[in-house]
């Protein structure tokens, strides 16, 4: 499936990406909102599962109405924990260090900031996960997913697309890198999904992505290695970085890595 082949389907706010597999439907629910969130509803004759929340109020009243026709059987819930008016009966679900992630870890964090930040309009208000899972297969609505546990939720693979979905990827926007050990932990994961020949990379903040936007962030760290390395401070590093990709956006992200890497 190529990236680009989807229909749109323009929303009040945010806009649907609709790519067609036969049998199963992906709807990439581009929001549009302060933090550019990306939220994913895998569709199976009739039946539907949810990876990860809006967490803005327009937003969830939004895609509430979008997914009326369709039976809502679970959602999955990795690194955005926020937004529990969204659909509270249907079933939630995460494994452990994801519950901690959003209750108590960076999760809570971000969640803070967020909300100090967006004040009413986002929903700070935390999911509850009724079903805690492990690595490995779980079958929801019909649809097999396949749980990858990380440092701080989990990975979906979704064998019946030929997809993974991820946290943060975009390859022509700045990430969150916490170091060199995280850039090279990163560097391993797009590798592996190079190799397993996934059509399709989905992440919470940017449209569906290929492995060849996976090839481009792989240059892309290990270029801001060099760079750390070649630098003296967070601000001679930052300066560097924007003059190399001047047209990356998320330079918010880009502070947060050289925190990361000039503590």
């Amino acid at each position: 499936m190529n990236k680009n082949t989807f229909t749109t389907e323009k929303l009040a706010k945010g806009e649907m990406n609709v790519y067609d597999f036969g049998n199963v439907k992906l709807h990439a629910y581009k929001t549009n909102d302060f933090i550019t969130d990306e939220v994913f509803v895998v569709e199976k004759d009739g039946k539907a599962v949810i990876i990860e929340s809006p967490c803005f109020f327009d937003n969830i009243d939004e895609l509430t109405s979008y997914l009326s026709g369709l039976d809502v059987c679970g959602m999955f819930v990795a690194y955005h924990g926020a937004g529990a008016t969204f659909l509270p009966d249907v079933p939630k679900y995460a494994t452990e260090n994801a519950v901690e992630f959003s209750k108590t870890g960076g999760g809570k964090a971000l969640i803070d900031n967020f909300t100090a930040a967006f004040g009413k309009a986002f929903d700070s208000s935390v999911h509850e996960i009724t079903n805690v899972i492990g690595e490995g297969n779980v079958t929801i609505g019909g649809i097999d997913f396949v749980i990858r546990q990380t440092n701080d939720a989990f990975d979906i693979e979704i064998p019946e697309i030929n997809a993974v979905y991820t946290h943060m990827l975009g390859h022509d926007c700045h990430s969150i890198v916490a170091g060199l050990a995280h850039a090279d932990g990163i560097i391993v994961e797009l590798e592996s999904y190079i190799s397993r020949g996934f059509d399709l990379i989905l992440t919470s903040h940017y449209t569906p992505e290929d492995l060849k936007d996976a090839e481009t962030k792989i240059a892309y760290l290990e270029n801001l290695k060099k760079i750390a390395a070649s630098c003296a401070d967070a601000d001679g590093f930052k300066a560097e970085v924007k003059k190399q990709y001047p047209e990356y956006s998320g330079e918010n992200y880009l502070d947060m890595t050289a925190g990361f890497f000039f503590a």
